[in-house]
């Protein structure tokens, strides 16, 4: 197919900025380049955009750490800032080391430390089955699951580095995130509930679980709850705490290592849940008292 005329890019370049988008000239290039590739016919891309499609999803992938992503429609839409993440990560991790990818999403981050490390293992992890196929889609080993909860017992103790953007957007914030990514992603991607950083505990617990002795965690956050995370990490046997800053200066991402292999009060809690699963199955799933 032709190259785009400039008239071409200029009445697309237009009618994006008039229906408000952000970065038109950016988008218009997008959508361009999906026709040309025989997406769809670009005055469809146009109204698909206009009507608040994520443009991920018209597009069907993003450029993520220079990787393209492929991103299905109903899956979160990996962001720009969390890239720094994926480096840090990256950097981290053996080149034939394990590596844990918690609420991947449509596993960029997985694709990403997979990229940097073809002989290293990485295993992703999502509630969304949706997502998980996504993420299957892009190469990565991907488990359908709540947090940890779908890992296999023989990586634990033995993972390298443990990645997780969990949803941290306080619930009562929501509504002053774009119009379009509030009516179009899927909220349970969004919405870390009323107190956020339930989710990001959670995630420094399995943490603790899983890690080596100098496994490293990197968990994505926003605003001020940095200083709640740390305690936490501190609190379940991680140290050597790091915050990330993006690009605007905003605390995003947290860093720490396990020290040792000493039983923290996360596997406490792991085996006596798992113990408790064990005794309502051999029960016929009954509790006991």
């Amino acid at each position: 197919m032709n190259a785009p005329t400039s008239e071409e890019r200029k009445r697309v370049l237009d009618a994006l900025a008039e229906g408000g988008c952000i970065a038109p000239r950016a988008e218009a290039d997008a959508l361009l380049r999906a026709s040309s590739e025989g997406i769809g016919r670009i005055e469809d891309l146009i109204a698909r955009r206009l009507r608040g499609e994520p443009l991920a999803w018209i597009t069907g992938s993003v450029r993520f750490c220079g990787v393209r992503v492929r991103v299905d429609p109903g899956v979160f839409v990996p962001r720009p800032h969390t890239q720094a993440l994926a480096r840090r990560a990256s950097s981290l991790l053996p080149g034939r080391g394990i590596a844990v990818d918690l609420c991947t999403g449509s596993g960029a981050v997985a694709v990403v430390l997979g990229s940097v490390h073809p002989r290293a293992t990485v295993v992703a992890t999502d509630v969304d089955p949706v997502a998980v196929a996504c993420a299957r889609a892009n190469g990565v080993r991907a488990l359908v699951g709540d947090l940890d909860e779908p890992l296999p017992a023989s990586l634990r103790g033995r993972v390298d580095v443990l990645t997780a953007v969990v949803p941290y957007v306080p619930t009562d914030e929501l509504q002053f995130l774009p119009r379009d990514v509030l009516a179009k992603e899927p909220r349970r991607a969004l919405d870390g509930g009323p107190r956020v950083t339930t989710l990001l505990v959670r995630a420094a617990e399995a943490a603790s679980r899983w890690l080596r002795p100098s496994g490293s965690v990197l968990l994505e956050l926003g605003g001020d709850q940095a200083g709640e995370l740390a305690a936490s990490l501190a609190g379940v046997g991680l140290a050597d705490t790091r915050v990330h800053p993006d690009g605007d200066g905003q605390d995003r991402a947290i860093e720490a290592r396990r020290l040792d292999l000493r039983p923290t009060p996360a596997d406490a809690r792991w085996k006596s849940s798992v113990a408790d699963a064990r005794h309502r199955s051999a029960s016929g799933g009954r509790r006991s008292g």
